[in-house]
Protein backbone atom coordinates (compact mmCIF):
# COMPACT_ATOMS: atom_id res chain seq x y z
CA UNK A 1 0.00 0.00 0.00
CA UNK A 2 0.98 3.46 -0.36
CA UNK A 3 1.73 6.64 2.35
CA UNK A 4 -1.21 7.92 2.84
CA UNK A 5 -1.12 11.77 3.10
CA UNK A 6 -1.15 13.87 5.79
CA UNK A 7 -4.85 16.03 5.59
CA UNK A 8 -4.47 19.11 3.52
CA UNK A 9 -7.09 20.45 5.00
CA UNK A 10 -6.51 23.63 8.00
CA UNK A 11 -7.55 22.89 11.17
CA UNK A 12 -7.67 18.64 10.82
CA UNK A 13 -4.94 17.15 13.15
CA UNK A 14 -2.77 14.28 11.84
CA UNK A 15 -2.42 12.54 15.18
CA UNK A 16 -3.67 8.81 15.18
CA UNK A 17 -3.44 8.14 11.36
CA UNK A 18 -0.97 4.90 11.18
CA UNK A 19 2.22 5.46 9.93
CA UNK A 20 3.15 3.47 6.12
CA UNK A 21 5.09 0.49 8.71
CA UNK A 22 1.84 0.43 10.44
CA UNK A 23 -0.62 -0.15 8.07
CA UNK A 24 1.48 -1.95 5.25
CA UNK A 25 2.05 -4.61 8.74
CA UNK A 26 -1.34 -4.96 9.23
CA UNK A 27 -2.58 -5.70 5.51
CA UNK A 28 0.41 -8.24 5.44
CA UNK A 29 -0.73 -10.39 8.70
CA UNK A 30 -3.06 -13.14 8.11
CA UNK A 31 -5.20 -14.30 10.69
CA UNK A 32 -6.33 -17.96 11.24
CA UNK A 33 -9.65 -17.26 11.57
CA UNK A 34 -9.94 -14.34 9.11
CA UNK A 35 -10.96 -12.44 11.47
CA UNK A 36 -9.31 -8.76 12.02
CA UNK A 37 -9.57 -7.82 15.59
CA UNK A 38 -13.50 -7.32 15.86
CA UNK A 39 -14.03 -7.43 12.19
CA UNK A 40 -15.36 -10.71 12.32
CA UNK A 41 -14.99 -12.77 9.31
CA UNK A 42 -18.49 -14.78 8.54
CA UNK A 43 -19.18 -17.19 6.13
CA UNK A 44 -23.00 -17.28 4.10
CA UNK A 45 -25.17 -19.95 6.29
CA UNK A 46 -24.73 -22.67 3.61
CA UNK A 47 -21.15 -22.82 4.31
CA UNK A 48 -21.33 -22.88 8.03
CA UNK A 49 -24.71 -24.55 9.09
CA UNK A 50 -25.03 -28.12 9.57
CA UNK A 51 -28.22 -29.92 8.03
CA UNK A 52 -28.62 -31.94 11.41
CA UNK A 53 -28.58 -29.32 13.42
CA UNK A 54 -31.18 -26.71 14.34
CA UNK A 55 -31.59 -24.57 17.44
CA UNK A 56 -35.76 -25.68 18.17
CA UNK A 57 -36.33 -29.48 18.40
CA UNK A 58 -39.68 -30.37 17.13
CA UNK A 59 -41.72 -33.55 17.76
CA UNK A 60 -41.82 -36.13 15.41
CA UNK A 61 -45.99 -35.50 13.46
CA UNK A 62 -48.44 -37.84 14.57
CA UNK A 63 -49.21 -39.89 11.25
CA UNK A 64 -51.73 -37.51 9.55
CA UNK A 65 -53.16 -37.71 5.46
CA UNK A 66 -51.98 -34.91 3.71
CA UNK A 67 -53.61 -32.95 0.80
CA UNK A 68 -51.02 -32.01 -1.11
CA UNK A 69 -52.48 -34.60 -4.10
CA UNK A 70 -49.25 -36.44 -4.21
CA UNK A 71 -47.35 -33.19 -4.28
CA UNK A 72 -45.85 -33.50 -0.78
CA UNK A 73 -41.59 -33.43 -0.50
CA UNK A 74 -40.40 -36.68 -0.43
CA UNK A 75 -36.60 -35.54 0.82
CA UNK A 76 -35.16 -33.56 3.24
CA UNK A 77 -35.03 -29.85 2.55
CA UNK A 78 -31.53 -29.83 3.04
CA UNK A 79 -31.36 -26.50 4.98
CA UNK A 80 -28.24 -25.35 6.81
CA UNK A 81 -28.95 -25.27 10.33
CA UNK A 82 -27.37 -23.52 13.51
CA UNK A 83 -27.48 -23.61 17.37
CA UNK A 84 -29.32 -20.93 18.89
CA UNK A 85 -26.19 -18.71 19.66
CA UNK A 86 -24.61 -19.20 16.03
CA UNK A 87 -28.08 -18.12 14.82
CA UNK A 88 -27.72 -15.05 16.94
CA UNK A 89 -24.24 -14.47 16.16
CA UNK A 90 -24.24 -15.19 12.57
CA UNK A 91 -26.88 -12.39 11.94
CA UNK A 92 -25.52 -9.91 14.17
CA UNK A 93 -22.17 -10.26 12.71
CA UNK A 94 -23.91 -9.30 8.86
CA UNK A 95 -25.75 -6.53 10.84
CA UNK A 96 -22.26 -5.00 11.47
CA UNK A 97 -21.22 -5.46 7.99
CA UNK A 98 -24.19 -2.66 7.19
CA UNK A 99 -23.74 1.03 7.05
CA UNK A 100 -26.59 3.21 8.79
CA UNK A 101 -27.85 6.49 9.48
CA UNK A 102 -26.88 5.39 13.45
CA UNK A 103 -23.00 4.63 12.10
CA UNK A 104 -22.35 7.57 10.25
CA UNK A 105 -22.70 10.42 7.64
CA UNK A 106 -24.87 8.53 4.62
CA UNK A 107 -24.39 11.13 1.82
CA UNK A 108 -26.24 9.53 -0.92
CA UNK A 109 -28.14 12.40 -3.00
CA UNK A 110 -31.64 11.67 -4.09
CA UNK A 111 -31.85 8.85 -1.16
CA UNK A 112 -32.45 11.60 1.56
CA UNK A 113 -30.82 8.93 4.74
CA UNK A 114 -31.52 11.52 7.72
CA UNK A 115 -31.49 10.46 11.00
CA UNK A 116 -34.76 8.43 12.94
CA UNK A 117 -35.34 10.51 15.87
CA UNK A 118 -35.50 7.82 19.04
CA UNK A 119 -38.68 9.65 20.46
CA UNK A 120 -40.51 9.02 17.25
CA UNK A 121 -39.55 5.00 17.46
CA UNK A 122 -40.78 5.47 21.18
CA UNK A 123 -44.00 6.67 20.28
CA UNK A 124 -44.67 4.46 17.12
CA UNK A 125 -44.31 1.49 20.02
CA UNK A 126 -47.58 2.42 22.19
CA UNK A 127 -50.12 0.59 22.69
CA UNK A 128 -53.06 1.69 20.83
CA UNK A 129 -50.52 2.58 17.39
CA UNK A 130 -48.38 -0.96 17.46
CA UNK A 131 -50.90 -3.30 18.32
CA UNK A 132 -54.42 -2.40 16.35
CA UNK A 133 -55.11 -4.99 13.81
CA UNK A 134 -56.38 -3.03 10.32
CA UNK A 135 -59.90 -5.64 10.58
CA UNK A 136 -61.03 -4.49 13.84
CA UNK A 137 -64.22 -2.37 14.29
CA UNK A 138 -63.15 1.20 13.89
CA UNK A 139 -64.70 2.53 16.63
CA UNK A 140 -62.33 0.82 18.90
CA UNK A 141 -59.33 2.97 16.68
CA UNK A 142 -60.59 6.20 16.70
CA UNK A 143 -57.87 7.78 18.30
CA UNK A 144 -55.72 6.29 15.71
CA UNK A 145 -57.86 7.33 12.84
CA UNK A 146 -57.71 10.88 14.41
CA UNK A 147 -54.03 10.38 14.59
CA UNK A 148 -54.35 10.03 10.24
CA UNK A 149 -56.81 12.82 10.37
CA UNK A 150 -54.22 14.66 12.03
CA UNK A 151 -51.13 14.01 9.99
CA UNK A 152 -53.01 14.64 6.86
CA UNK A 153 -54.21 18.12 8.29
CA UNK A 154 -50.88 18.91 8.18
CA UNK A 155 -49.94 17.60 4.56
CA UNK A 156 -52.80 19.41 3.63
CA UNK A 157 -51.28 22.50 4.98
CA UNK A 158 -47.74 22.33 4.07
CA UNK A 159 -48.40 21.87 0.28
CA UNK A 160 -51.61 23.92 -0.05
CA UNK A 161 -53.31 20.99 -2.11
CA UNK A 162 -57.19 19.94 -1.46
CA UNK A 163 -57.03 15.84 -0.36
CA UNK A 164 -54.57 14.07 1.07
CA UNK A 165 -54.02 9.60 0.17
CA UNK A 166 -52.96 8.19 2.80
CA UNK A 167 -52.58 4.44 1.50
CA UNK A 168 -49.88 4.55 -0.94
CA UNK A 169 -47.03 2.46 0.37
CA UNK A 170 -43.78 3.80 -1.00
CA UNK A 171 -43.17 6.88 -3.55
CA UNK A 172 -43.29 4.98 -6.81
CA UNK A 173 -46.81 4.01 -5.42
CA UNK A 174 -47.69 7.10 -5.11
CA UNK A 175 -46.46 7.62 -8.44
CA UNK A 176 -48.96 5.19 -9.54
CA UNK A 177 -51.77 6.71 -7.33
CA UNK A 178 -51.40 10.17 -8.84
CA UNK A 179 -51.07 9.38 -12.34
CA UNK A 180 -53.80 6.92 -11.92
CA UNK A 181 -55.99 9.95 -10.50
CA UNK A 182 -55.35 11.88 -13.48
CA UNK A 183 -55.99 8.99 -15.86
CA UNK A 184 -59.64 8.38 -14.34
CA UNK A 185 -59.62 12.54 -14.56
CA UNK A 186 -59.09 12.57 -18.26
CA UNK A 187 -61.40 9.48 -18.80
CA UNK A 188 -64.22 11.63 -17.65
CA UNK A 189 -63.90 14.43 -19.49
CA UNK A 190 -64.53 11.92 -22.70
CA UNK A 191 -60.24 12.27 -23.46
CA UNK A 192 -58.85 9.38 -22.11
CA UNK A 193 -58.77 7.90 -25.62
CA UNK A 194 -56.83 10.39 -27.35
CA UNK A 195 -54.34 11.69 -24.15
CA UNK A 196 -51.43 8.86 -24.00
CA UNK A 197 -48.73 10.74 -23.96
CA UNK A 198 -47.11 12.20 -20.46
CA UNK A 199 -44.06 14.14 -20.56
CA UNK A 200 -40.77 13.15 -18.54
CA UNK A 201 -37.80 15.94 -18.59
CA UNK A 202 -34.36 13.90 -18.62
CA UNK A 203 -33.46 14.92 -15.22
CA UNK A 204 -36.40 13.05 -13.58
CA UNK A 205 -36.47 10.05 -11.52
CA UNK A 206 -35.96 6.59 -13.07
CA UNK A 207 -39.42 5.68 -11.21
CA UNK A 208 -41.40 8.78 -12.95
CA UNK A 209 -41.04 7.00 -16.50
CA UNK A 210 -41.79 3.50 -15.17
CA UNK A 211 -44.82 4.70 -13.30
CA UNK A 212 -46.54 6.43 -16.58
CA UNK A 213 -45.49 3.66 -18.74
CA UNK A 214 -47.35 0.90 -16.48
CA UNK A 215 -50.54 2.73 -16.27
CA UNK A 216 -50.59 2.77 -20.12
CA UNK A 217 -48.86 6.17 -20.95
CA UNK A 218 -45.89 6.61 -23.44
CA UNK A 219 -43.36 8.93 -22.58
CA UNK A 220 -42.08 12.09 -24.36
CA UNK A 221 -38.55 13.09 -23.00
CA UNK A 222 -38.41 16.66 -22.19
CA UNK A 223 -34.60 17.69 -22.26
CA UNK A 224 -33.03 20.07 -19.74
CA UNK A 225 -31.38 23.42 -20.09
CA UNK A 226 -27.42 24.47 -19.96
CA UNK A 227 -28.27 24.79 -16.30
CA UNK A 228 -29.60 21.91 -15.66
CA UNK A 229 -33.96 23.32 -15.41
CA UNK A 230 -36.64 22.44 -17.58
CA UNK A 231 -37.76 25.58 -20.06
CA UNK A 232 -41.34 26.60 -19.88
CA UNK A 233 -40.92 27.17 -23.87
CA UNK A 234 -39.50 23.79 -24.11
CA UNK A 235 -42.52 22.28 -22.26
CA UNK A 236 -45.30 24.27 -25.00
CA UNK A 237 -43.52 23.00 -28.11
CA UNK A 238 -44.31 19.53 -26.80
CA UNK A 239 -47.65 19.84 -25.54
CA UNK A 240 -50.63 18.88 -27.62
CA UNK A 241 -54.25 17.51 -27.20
CA UNK A 242 -52.80 13.79 -26.81
CA UNK A 243 -50.61 14.96 -23.93
CA UNK A 244 -51.98 13.87 -20.35
CA UNK A 245 -49.71 15.35 -17.88
CA UNK A 246 -46.32 16.45 -17.04
CA UNK A 247 -44.37 14.37 -14.59
CA UNK A 248 -41.79 16.96 -12.88
CA UNK A 249 -39.42 16.96 -9.74
CA UNK A 250 -39.14 20.01 -7.35
CA UNK A 251 -36.52 20.74 -6.73
CA UNK A 252 -35.10 18.22 -9.23
CA UNK A 253 -32.60 15.61 -9.48
CA UNK A 254 -29.70 18.09 -10.17
CA UNK A 255 -30.33 19.48 -6.34
CA UNK A 256 -32.09 22.87 -8.21
CA UNK A 257 -34.80 24.53 -8.09
CA UNK A 258 -36.91 24.41 -11.55
CA UNK A 259 -37.57 28.43 -11.59
CA UNK A 260 -39.98 28.41 -14.46
CA UNK A 261 -42.19 25.83 -12.64
CA UNK A 262 -45.46 28.51 -12.52
CA UNK A 263 -44.68 28.96 -16.19
CA UNK A 264 -44.55 25.47 -16.64
CA UNK A 265 -47.45 25.15 -14.70
CA UNK A 266 -50.05 27.50 -16.80
CA UNK A 267 -48.79 25.99 -20.34
CA UNK A 268 -49.56 22.64 -19.27
CA UNK A 269 -53.01 23.63 -17.64
CA UNK A 270 -53.75 25.94 -20.65
CA UNK A 271 -53.31 22.63 -22.80
CA UNK A 272 -55.80 20.12 -20.78
CA UNK A 273 -53.27 18.52 -19.04
CA UNK A 274 -52.29 18.00 -15.62
CA UNK A 275 -49.07 18.71 -13.72
CA UNK A 276 -47.86 15.57 -11.27
CA UNK A 277 -44.67 16.89 -9.27
CA UNK A 278 -42.57 14.36 -7.99
CA UNK A 279 -42.21 15.36 -3.81
CA UNK A 280 -39.09 12.96 -3.31
CA UNK A 281 -37.17 16.34 -2.57
CA UNK A 282 -40.49 17.90 -0.64
CA UNK A 283 -37.52 18.57 2.61
CA UNK A 284 -35.66 20.99 0.33
CA UNK A 285 -38.85 22.93 0.60
CA UNK A 286 -40.58 22.04 3.12
CA UNK A 287 -42.58 25.54 4.78
CA UNK A 288 -40.71 27.60 2.31
CA UNK A 289 -43.18 27.05 -1.12
CA UNK A 290 -46.13 25.08 -1.31
CA UNK A 291 -46.62 23.01 -4.24
CA UNK A 292 -50.29 23.91 -4.90
CA UNK A 293 -49.16 27.55 -5.20
CA UNK A 294 -47.20 26.63 -7.60
CA UNK A 295 -49.89 25.01 -9.79
CA UNK A 296 -49.30 20.99 -8.97
CA UNK A 297 -52.65 19.19 -9.15
CA UNK A 298 -50.55 15.73 -7.26
CA UNK A 299 -47.79 14.73 -5.94
CA UNK A 300 -45.84 11.94 -3.59
CA UNK A 301 -44.32 12.61 -0.19
CA UNK A 302 -41.77 10.30 0.84
CA UNK A 303 -42.07 10.44 4.97
CA UNK A 304 -38.84 8.18 5.02
CA UNK A 305 -37.08 11.59 2.94
CA UNK A 306 -38.97 14.48 4.63
CA UNK A 307 -40.43 13.37 7.96
CA UNK A 308 -37.37 10.96 8.95
CA UNK A 309 -39.54 8.02 9.38
CA UNK A 310 -36.83 4.76 8.18
CA UNK A 311 -36.69 3.63 4.60
CA UNK A 312 -39.24 1.13 4.21
CA UNK A 313 -39.97 0.57 8.37
CA UNK A 314 -39.13 -2.56 8.47
CA UNK A 315 -41.92 -3.26 5.90
CA UNK A 316 -44.23 -1.10 3.89
CA UNK A 317 -43.02 2.60 4.02
CA UNK A 318 -45.22 5.57 3.31
CA UNK A 319 -45.90 7.42 0.19
CA UNK A 320 -49.15 9.86 0.65
CA UNK A 321 -50.84 11.78 -1.69
CA UNK A 322 -51.55 15.08 -2.38
CA UNK A 323 -54.42 16.12 -4.90
CA UNK A 324 -55.97 19.41 -6.38
CA UNK A 325 -59.43 20.44 -6.17
CA UNK A 326 -59.86 18.79 -9.77
CA UNK A 327 -58.35 15.23 -8.69
CA UNK A 328 -60.09 14.66 -5.14
CA UNK A 329 -62.70 12.98 -6.25
CA UNK A 330 -60.58 10.28 -7.57
CA UNK A 331 -58.42 9.90 -4.77
CA UNK A 332 -58.25 6.03 -3.98
CA UNK A 333 -59.87 3.78 -1.29
CA UNK A 334 -60.36 3.63 1.94
CA UNK A 335 -60.44 7.54 2.87
CA UNK A 336 -61.10 9.19 6.12
CA UNK A 337 -64.45 11.07 6.81
CA UNK A 338 -65.59 12.84 9.77
CA UNK A 339 -69.42 12.30 10.69
CA UNK A 340 -72.10 12.37 14.00
CA UNK A 341 -70.34 8.94 14.89
CA UNK A 342 -66.72 9.85 14.73
CA UNK A 343 -64.40 9.56 12.20
CA UNK A 344 -64.02 5.98 9.77
CA UNK A 345 -62.56 5.00 6.86
CA UNK A 346 -65.07 5.44 3.41
CA UNK A 347 -64.09 1.52 2.00
CA UNK A 348 -66.91 1.29 -0.51
CA UNK A 349 -67.20 2.40 -4.08
CA UNK A 350 -70.82 3.14 -3.80
CA UNK A 351 -69.57 6.06 -1.70
CA UNK A 352 -67.01 7.11 -3.79
CA UNK A 353 -68.15 6.52 -7.18
CA UNK A 354 -65.80 8.32 -8.69
CA UNK A 355 -62.43 6.76 -6.85
CA UNK A 356 -60.03 4.99 -8.42
CA UNK A 357 -60.70 2.15 -6.33
CA UNK A 358 -57.94 0.50 -3.75
CA UNK A 359 -54.11 0.68 -4.10
CA UNK A 360 -53.91 -1.71 -1.26
CA UNK A 361 -55.88 -3.85 1.08
CA UNK A 362 -55.21 -1.55 4.08
CA UNK A 363 -55.21 2.51 4.58
CA UNK A 364 -51.05 2.02 4.98
CA UNK A 365 -48.78 1.84 7.51
CA UNK A 366 -49.69 3.08 10.91
CA UNK A 367 -46.10 2.96 12.25
CA UNK A 368 -44.62 5.63 9.60
CA UNK A 369 -47.52 7.66 10.40
CA UNK A 370 -47.05 7.90 14.31
CA UNK A 371 -43.27 8.54 13.37
CA UNK A 372 -44.15 11.33 10.69
CA UNK A 373 -46.88 13.19 13.50
CA UNK A 374 -44.29 12.69 15.88
CA UNK A 375 -41.97 14.47 13.95
CA UNK A 376 -43.93 17.53 12.82
CA UNK A 377 -45.37 18.23 16.34
CA UNK A 378 -41.86 18.12 18.11
CA UNK A 379 -40.52 20.59 15.26
CA UNK A 380 -43.48 22.40 15.05
CA UNK A 381 -44.33 24.82 11.69
CA UNK A 382 -41.29 26.82 12.30
CA UNK A 383 -38.45 23.84 12.99
CA UNK A 384 -40.12 22.24 10.21
CA UNK A 385 -39.63 25.47 8.17
CA UNK A 386 -35.79 25.42 9.72
CA UNK A 387 -35.18 21.78 8.91
CA UNK A 388 -35.84 22.84 5.22
CA UNK A 389 -33.36 25.51 5.36
CA UNK A 390 -30.44 23.58 7.39
CA UNK A 391 -31.05 20.75 4.49
CA UNK A 392 -29.69 23.55 1.89
CA UNK A 393 -26.91 25.43 4.15
CA UNK A 394 -25.49 21.97 4.98
CA UNK A 395 -25.44 21.06 1.17
CA UNK A 396 -24.17 24.55 -0.55
CA UNK A 397 -21.64 23.94 2.95
CA UNK A 398 -20.39 21.02 1.29
CA UNK A 399 -20.54 22.26 -2.36
CA UNK A 400 -18.54 25.57 -1.41
CA UNK A 401 -16.12 23.63 0.73
CA UNK A 402 -15.34 21.20 -2.30
CA UNK A 403 -15.64 24.04 -5.23
CA UNK A 404 -12.22 24.32 -6.05
CA UNK A 405 -10.91 20.60 -6.30
CA UNK A 406 -14.46 19.00 -7.52
CA UNK A 407 -16.17 20.10 -10.69
CA UNK A 408 -19.65 21.25 -10.82
CA UNK A 409 -21.55 20.51 -14.17
CA UNK A 410 -23.85 23.62 -13.77
CA UNK A 411 -21.15 26.58 -12.44
CA UNK A 412 -20.46 27.17 -8.91
CA UNK A 413 -23.88 28.23 -8.48
CA UNK A 414 -26.15 27.71 -5.24
CA UNK A 415 -28.11 24.28 -4.88
CA UNK A 416 -31.11 23.41 -2.95
CA UNK A 417 -30.92 20.03 -0.51
CA UNK A 418 -27.67 17.83 -2.71
CA UNK A 419 -24.98 19.06 -4.48
CA UNK A 420 -23.85 17.58 -7.56
CA UNK A 421 -20.17 17.65 -8.56
CA UNK A 422 -19.53 15.81 -12.05
CA UNK A 423 -15.97 13.74 -13.59
CA UNK A 424 -14.53 16.52 -15.02
CA UNK A 425 -12.04 17.45 -12.85
CA UNK A 426 -10.82 13.43 -12.35
CA UNK A 427 -9.95 13.36 -16.06
CA UNK A 428 -6.17 14.05 -15.59
CA UNK A 429 -6.08 11.42 -13.35
CA UNK A 430 -7.32 8.32 -15.34
CA UNK A 431 -9.43 7.90 -12.64
CA UNK A 432 -12.95 7.18 -12.83
CA UNK A 433 -16.36 8.17 -10.02
CA UNK A 434 -16.73 4.58 -9.18
CA UNK A 435 -12.91 4.36 -8.11
CA UNK A 436 -13.39 7.58 -6.00
CA UNK A 437 -16.53 6.01 -4.49
CA UNK A 438 -15.02 2.94 -3.59
CA UNK A 439 -12.12 4.65 -1.65
CA UNK A 440 -14.60 6.88 0.31
CA UNK A 441 -15.61 3.12 1.85
CA UNK A 442 -12.39 2.88 3.07
CA UNK A 443 -12.71 5.69 5.08
CA UNK A 444 -15.56 4.94 6.82
CA UNK A 445 -18.26 6.62 4.48
CA UNK A 446 -21.07 5.08 2.23
CA UNK A 447 -20.70 6.12 -1.11
CA UNK A 448 -22.38 8.99 -2.60
CA UNK A 449 -24.64 8.14 -5.27
CA UNK A 450 -22.86 7.66 -8.34
CA UNK A 451 -23.65 8.28 -12.02
CA UNK A 452 -26.95 9.82 -11.13
CA UNK A 453 -28.58 11.83 -12.42
CA UNK A 454 -27.74 10.14 -15.84
CA UNK A 455 -27.80 13.94 -17.46
CA UNK A 456 -24.32 14.54 -16.12
CA UNK A 457 -21.56 12.53 -16.54
CA UNK A 458 -19.62 10.51 -13.91
CA UNK A 459 -22.20 12.40 -11.40
CA UNK A 460 -21.05 12.55 -7.70
CA UNK A 461 -24.74 13.47 -5.92
CA UNK A 462 -24.23 14.65 -2.05
CA UNK A 463 -27.20 15.23 0.11
CA UNK A 464 -25.52 15.57 3.89
CA UNK A 465 -29.39 16.78 5.42
CA UNK A 466 -30.43 18.65 8.10
CA UNK A 467 -29.51 15.94 10.49
CA UNK A 468 -25.61 16.52 10.30
CA UNK A 469 -23.83 18.60 12.56
CA UNK A 470 -20.99 21.51 11.61
CA UNK A 471 -18.67 19.16 13.39
CA UNK A 472 -19.73 15.98 10.86
CA UNK A 473 -20.02 17.76 7.77
CA UNK A 474 -16.08 19.33 8.24
CA UNK A 475 -14.55 15.78 8.79
CA UNK A 476 -16.71 14.42 5.59
CA UNK A 477 -15.45 17.40 3.89
CA UNK A 478 -11.63 16.87 4.91
CA UNK A 479 -11.98 13.10 3.83
CA UNK A 480 -12.83 14.25 0.46
CA UNK A 481 -10.39 16.75 0.24
CA UNK A 482 -7.70 14.25 1.29
CA UNK A 483 -9.09 11.88 -1.30
CA UNK A 484 -9.22 14.41 -4.15
CA UNK A 485 -5.39 15.55 -3.93
CA UNK A 486 -4.78 11.90 -3.54
CA UNK A 487 -6.36 11.83 -6.65
CA UNK A 488 -4.70 14.57 -7.90
CA UNK A 489 -1.05 13.51 -6.63
CA UNK A 490 -1.50 10.38 -9.05
CA UNK A 491 -1.81 8.30 -5.91
CA UNK A 492 -3.78 6.10 -8.70
CA UNK A 493 -3.37 2.52 -6.40
CA UNK A 494 -5.11 4.09 -3.57
CA UNK A 495 -8.19 3.94 -5.43
CA UNK A 496 -7.82 1.00 -8.24
CA UNK A 497 -7.67 -1.25 -5.84
CA UNK A 498 -10.05 0.18 -3.11
CA UNK A 499 -11.62 -0.85 -0.90
CA UNK A 500 -8.86 -2.52 1.24
CA UNK A 501 -10.48 -2.73 4.44
CA UNK A 502 -14.10 -3.49 4.04
CA UNK A 503 -14.63 -7.43 4.52
CA UNK A 504 -14.88 -7.69 1.04
CA UNK A 505 -12.55 -6.36 -1.92
CA UNK A 506 -14.20 -4.63 -5.10
CA UNK A 507 -16.49 -6.75 -6.85
CA UNK A 508 -17.07 -7.53 -10.57
CA UNK A 509 -20.91 -5.30 -9.67
CA UNK A 510 -21.45 -5.39 -13.50
CA UNK A 511 -21.24 -8.85 -14.14
CA UNK A 512 -23.07 -9.89 -11.24
CA UNK A 513 -25.83 -7.66 -12.15
CA UNK A 514 -26.14 -9.52 -15.68
CA UNK A 515 -25.49 -12.96 -14.43
CA UNK A 516 -25.97 -13.39 -10.97
CA UNK A 517 -25.98 -16.66 -9.11
CA UNK A 518 -28.98 -17.05 -7.09
CA UNK A 519 -28.57 -20.33 -5.83
CA UNK A 520 -25.71 -21.45 -3.71
CA UNK A 521 -24.30 -25.08 -4.67
CA UNK A 522 -21.44 -27.01 -2.71
CA UNK A 523 -18.25 -26.15 -4.02
CA UNK A 524 -16.77 -29.57 -5.96
CA UNK A 525 -13.65 -30.68 -4.01
CA UNK A 526 -10.60 -30.68 -5.46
Amino acid sequence: MMNRPERLTEGRPTQGRPTQTGEAARSEIDTFTGNRALALEEGLIFEIGRAEVTGVDLDEPAPFTDRLGGLARKAALGLPGLSEPEAMRHYVRLSQKNYSIDAGLYPLGSCTMKHNPRLNEALARLPGFADIHPLQPQSTVQGALELMEELARWLLALTGMEAIAMSPKAGAHGEACGMMAIKAAIAAKGEGATRKIVLVPDSAHGTNPASATRIGFEIRSVPARADGTVDAAEVRRRLGPDVAAIMLTNPNTCGLFEKDIVAIAEVVHEAGAYFYCDGANFNAIMGKARPGDLGVDAMHINLHKTFSTPHGGGGPGAGPVALSAQLAPFAPLPFLRRDDNGLRLIEQASEAPQSIGRMSAFHGQMGMFVRALAYMLSHGADGLRQASEDAVLSANYIRASLADLLSQPFGDKLCMHEALFDDAWLKPTGLTTLDFAKALIDEGYHPMTIYFPLVVHGAMLIEPTESESKASLDLFIATMRDLAFAALRGETERFLAAPFHAPRRRLDETGAARRPILKWTKPVAE
